[in-house]
Formats: C-alpha cells, structure tokens, sequence
C-alpha cells in the first residue's frame, strides 16, 4: 500500500515563508558587512576630501546593486541551512516523514526559493550594476570637478599612465605651482610648469586643466639636445578622463551586462585572430626564407642570413605564444561566467544546504548560520583562487568560475542520496 502523500499548498507556503525570513535575516547580516565595506572605502576615498554627504550618500545608492548580487546567493545558503537545521531540531522535519512526506517534497520549497533568489541576484549583477556604475561615475566626475583634491592631493605627486603631476597648495579647483612630465603623440618627453591652474570639466572629451604662466620645455627621446621650449599667460592641458580617474571611469567587464561583455569578447577574440593570422604569415615567410638559405647550400649568399632567419622565426613563434595568453580577454571570460555562476551560486547552495541542515540535532538555526558562515568563506576563496588561476596561469575560465558551485551542488546531490538510503 503506498502511503506517500503529496506536498500541500498550506505546507509549501509554510516552509517557503520560513526559508524566506530566514534568507532575509542572513542577507542583512551579508548586506550589512559588504555595505560597511563599502563605506570604509569612500570614508578613505571621498570622506577625508570633505565632499558633500549628500554626494556621498548617492555614490552609497549607486554601489548598491553589487552589494545585493554578493549577498544574495550568501544569503540563500546561510538561510536554508537555518530553517532546515530549526526544523530538523524541532523535531519538525520527523513529523512530515511519519505523516508520509518524501525529502523530496520538503526539498521542493526551498529549491522554489533558491530559483527566486538567483533570478534576483542576476538582475542585480546583470542590469542594475551596470545601471548604477553610469551614474556613480557620473557623479564623482562631478566631485571630481567640485574637489580637485580628490585626486590631486595638495602637495602631492600624482601617477598617471604616461603623466606624472606635482600640485602645490589646493584652494577649491584652483592648484598652486604645478609641474607635469608627460609624453606626446610623437614620443617626446615634455615638461610642463605652471604658477595656477583650474579644474574644468570639458564634457566627453574629458577634464581640463587650465594653467596660468606657464613654460612648457620638450625634448626627443633619442637625441635630448634636439628640444623646444616656449611660455604663455594661458595654456589648457588636457587631461584624459580615463586617465584621471583611473578606478572609477574606466568601466571594466564586471560593470557590464552579460551581452555588452559577450559582445566584447566577440570582438576582442575577432582582432586577436586577426593579429594571429598575421603572426602565422611572417613565420610562414621566415620559415621559406630558412628552409630556402638552407636548400642552396654554403656557396649561397642567403646561407650566411640563415642565424637571422631562425632567429626571427622563433621570436616569432613566442610572440604567438605571448597574444594566445591575451590577459585581457581571460579577464572578460571570467567575469562573463562569473556573472552567471555567482547567482546561480544561491541554486546550488540549496543543493547543499538542505541535507546538512538535516544533520542538525540541537539549536539547529545557530549551528546552521555558523556551518554557512564557514562555507562562505570556503566558497569565496575557490572564486578568488579560481580567477586568479584563470588569469594568471590560463586556465579554462568557465571550469574557474564554475567549480564551486558545482562542488557544491555534487556533494549536496552525494548527500541527499546518502540520506534517502538511510
């Protein structure tokens, strides 16, 4: 006789409500941690430059959406493993077997839960960051401008990627005493002073400095005694924004959505082939011009040219070896996975929360945050090695990205067998 009974809505609704305030505790106390991190880093950042709290509470508003993708599939773990351990040790979990419910039944909810959860978590990663990182960088290019010290400190030296700028004094956006050493277009190195300048901001083509009494001095960078000099009352120098704020306007892979990256990737590995395709002629022609030397023997003048030839044909060879190791399109990979396998981190870790929330004896909800808590950690440090890996040493960036959570859902699935079996 079979006395398997079915999941009833009354039921669902119980376990999924439980799982849910469950889930919102833990996202508080994640939220709470990754928030006040955040805030730290502007308090470093912003705060120490006397900006405005009103600014500073948007640019808090704007770095939300991150802070919720994080804690979101943390959140999911350390909360189903409370509300199974609660029940499990309220004896609870025993009263659904004995009443003829399956672990496959009790297990449907929290799964519901999970799905919901990662669908909110890549919303948050895949729209709203991208959405919010727009408009933080828009406002602090406007604190920029407001604050110049913001990133020119007073008395400071300021590295740039092919400028170096030493401020004197700081009033406002007026800068005392300025000295710049840069490089042109052309490769000369130029050395500019200036008595003031002002902070403008020039719209798309980016930030400006306006100097007064200024004497620029510009030399070759083979022949230094080859130089120019002149003086002006006004002089405006442009400063690139991506240059100027380097953390902040430089939007990366991870501030972008999944198709913006994909698209990038796309056109990245398309100039990647490009200039491997050209890579391949030249060692194709070094290789002919070798292998010719070689054919027609000592008596040929190209017999003396063949140390060139494989000298250049294995520079070459390396050369491809170098553009096949493109870091910068690893970095586009692993973050085009990551922002799939970090949502669906909070279905996998449903896999695995609810058979060892099943463990729990006694005082199953603090044993459950604390389990979560350590698995967290455990789970953030795969990431981190496995995108280092990726990066650094050109490992596959899906199997990177995505091992942990499928560590996690394989030993949740070894687990769940094991416990059905017993």
């Amino acid at each position: 006789m079979n006395t398997r009974r079915s999941l009833s809505w009354t039921l669902f609704r119980y376990l999924v409500l439980e799982t849910l305030f469950s889930f919102l505790v833990a996202f508080l106390f994640f939220f709470f941690i990754f928030f006040v991190n955040q805030l730290l880093l502007l308090a470093q950042e912003i705060l120490t430059k006397k900006v405005p709290f009103q600014q500073v509470a948007l640019l808090l508003i704007y770095a939300l959406p991150s802070i919720i993708a994080l804690s979101a599939p943390f959140a999911a773990l350390v909360g189903t493993l409370m509300t199974i351990g609660r029940l499990t040790s309220d004896n609870e979990i025993l009263v659904m077997l004995s009443s003829g419910l399956s672990y496959s039944t009790i297990f449907i909810p929290t799964l519901a839960v999970g799905i919901i959860i990662s669908i909110i978590s890549f919303i948050a990663n895949d729209v709203l960051l991208p959405a919010g990182t727009v408009q933080y960088v828009r406002l602090y290019r406007r604190i920029l401008i407001s604050t110049p010290a913001l990133e020119l400190g007073a008395n400071s030296v300021k590295r740039f990627k092919d400028t170096v700028i030493v401020t004197g004094a700081v009033t406002g956006t007026s800068i005392g005493d300025v000295f710049i050493l840069d490089k042109t277009s052309d490769g000369e190195r130029r050395v500019i002073m200036a008595k003031n300048a002002e902070f403008r901001d020039a719209g798309r083509a980016g930030l400006s400095l306006d100097l007064s009494d200024a004497f620029i001095q510009s030399s070759k960078e083979i022949t230094r005694r080859d130089y120019d000099y002149a003086s002006s009352a006004f002089l405006r120098y442009w400063v690139p924004q991506e240059d100027m704020i380097q953390a902040v306007s430089t939007i990366g892979p991870r501030e972008m959505s999944s198709l913006d990256v994909g698209r990038e990737i796309k056109g990245k590995e398309g100039d990647l082939q490009d200039r491997l395709d050209e890579r391949y002629n030249h060692i194709l022609d070094q290789a002919l011009a070798l292998e010719d030397s070689l054919r027609k023997g000592p008596r040929q003048e190209a017999w003396n040219r063949r140390g060139n030839y494989f000298a250049a044909y294995t520079k070459d060879i390396q050369a491809v070896e170098l553009l096949k190791k493109d870091r910068s399109l690893r970095n586009y990979r692993l973050e085009y996975y990551k922002k799939f396998s970090i949502p669906l981190g909070a279905l996998s870790f449903v896999f695995l929360a609810v058979p060892l929330g099943l463990l729990a004896k006694k005082s199953g909800q603090t044993v459950g945050f604390i389990f979560g808590l350590l698995i967290a950690v455990v789970y953030w440090a795969l990431m981190f090695v496995g995108q280092t890996m990726g990066l650094r040493l050109g490992y596959s960036p899906f199997w990177t990205m995505w091992f942990p959570n499928i560590l996690a859902t394989s030993v949740g699935l070894v687990l769940c067998l094991l416990r059905i079996r017993r």
